[in-house]
């Protein structure tokens, strides 16, 4: 079960990955993002050829064409008809339809001086060794695509501008064959995944993400942040449980602390690099992140229902002996007080009997501290900083081991006058 609709990962995380030329090579990174991976193993190799793209920076660094010329070829090659192609045709329709010649040759010319650009300068400078073995065969392919073209013939023809009717019949039957054999849609698939990888690691490169390590008896992450933030504050966290509570009063950046730790552990589970200095992380088969919960007017769940069925979706998952991440951000907070103190302490107890899961739960419920699991240390506690000087807080967003007690909401509430305004 993966549930992490509230990271928002199209809107606010693809931009830190997109750097692509076209929308199929941007809706290939959209997929490899939305999807994690099944293992370990299939994380890792991903690793391995990401870390691939990265090891051939240099060559890859400038890698850039016209984006339109792209989409022009593309459109181009879908509108041949393969069946009602043939050389005879083709030399009388370019010798006696003037506008179909001129129109051909320049589709054929962006062809060939995209294709020869790409393939000279990026394809063929390739370390294809510091590539895992299947995806250098993938690259394998691609070369042998642009080999079957001749492109350097044609380039030194448009050079001499000697590109004659007879080259355009001879790059038309080349096109018919690949299309018609399906190499052309085989190489396309290529293109544009090779394009999302590209731009995934470099994206990777550009913000200093780190690859995490696997190993199911340890959650570490170091100098962890929220990449979209433009100043993070960063923080460190060790699991020493399998539920950690989380305080701190409002505006302290709970929420967001939350969102960075679980975006920390999605993204490693689509194989990709993590906003962190070091990241160690179980492999996880369930994913649930809760933070942005709201009444549902189509389905006709209120909030706390909402928090009923998400809790019972990730307990299902634990109980099939799934290996569960879930965050509950201020559970139960959809009820009265008395109600969510209750049930909230069962939660956690009961949570205690999936050891080889592990959850974070924020909480405005001190009175939580008192429970005996918490006091004899089996329940993890930590707390956001804030510091109140002349009853003004000051945010740190520093996380900090223990518990919070601070309440801002009265002291805001008079800082702004609310008791006056209201006496009147």
């Amino acid at each position: 079960m993966i549930n992490t609709q509230d990271l928002h990962v199209e809107d606010e995380i693809r931009p830190l990955f997109d750097f692509t030329y076209n929308k199929y090579s941007g809706k290939q990174v959209i997929d490899i993002l939305k999807i994690p991976l099944g293992s370990t193993e299939a994380i890792l190799s991903r690793h391995r050829l990401l870390k691939g793209f990265i090891a051939n920076r240099e060559v890859l660094k400038d890698y850039s064409y016209y984006r339109f010329n792209l989409v022009e070829i593309y459109d181009f090659l879908e509108t041949i008809f393969v069946g009602s192609v043939t050389t005879q045709k083709l030399r009388w329709r370019f010798m006696f339809s003037e506008k179909e010649k001129q129109q051909k040759r320049g589709k054929l010319i962006l062809l060939v001086r995209l294709f020869y650009k790409i393939n000279t300068t990026y394809i063929c400078k390739i370390d294809t060794s510091l590539f895992p073995a299947e995806y250098a065969a993938e690259l394998a392919e691609m070369k042998y695509f642009f080999a079957g073209f001749n492109l350097e013939r044609y380039e030194t023809a448009f050079n001499k501008n000697k590109f004659r009717i007879s080259h355009m019949v001879e790059l038309m039957m080349i096109i018919t064959e690949k299309i018609g054999n399906g190499e052309a849609a085989a190489f396309w698939k290529r293109w544009f995944l090779f394009e999302a990888y590209l731009s995934i690691s470099t994206g990777i490169a550009t913000h200093g993400f780190v690859f995490p390590a696997f190993d199911d008896a340890h959650f570490s992450l170091q100098g962890f942040y929220h990449p979209v933030l433009k100043n993070p504050v960063k923080n460190n966290l060790t699991a020493q449980q399998n539920i950690i509570l989380l305080t701190g009063p409002n505006m302290s950046g709970k929420s967001t602390l939350l969102k960075a730790i679980s975006l920390c552990v999605y993204l490693a589970h689509v194989g990709l690099a993590v906003p962190a200095t070091k990241a160690v992380t179980p492999f996880f088969s369930t994913i649930s992140v809760a933070i942005n919960l709201t009444d549902s007017i189509v389905s006709g769940y209120s909030h706390f229902m909402s928090e009923i069925i998400t809790l019972k979706n990730v307990l299902n998952e634990a109980q099939n002996d799934g290996k569960c991440f879930a965050v509950f951000d201020e559970l139960f907070r959809g009820t009265n007080i008395e109600d969510a103190l209750e049930i909230s302490a069962a939660t956690i107890k009961g949570l205690l009997h999936f050891p080889h899961s592990l959850f974070f739960i924020s909480t405005h419920l001190h009175q939580l501290k008192e429970m005996d699991e918490i006091k004899t240390n089996k329940i993890s506690t930590c707390f956001i900083e804030c510091n109140l000087t002349d009853n003004i807080p000051a945010f740190t967003y520093k996380l900090k081991e223990g518990w919070s007690d601070l309440k801002l909401g009265r002291i805001l509430f008079e800082k702004e006058g609310l008791n006056k305004m209201l006496l009147r």
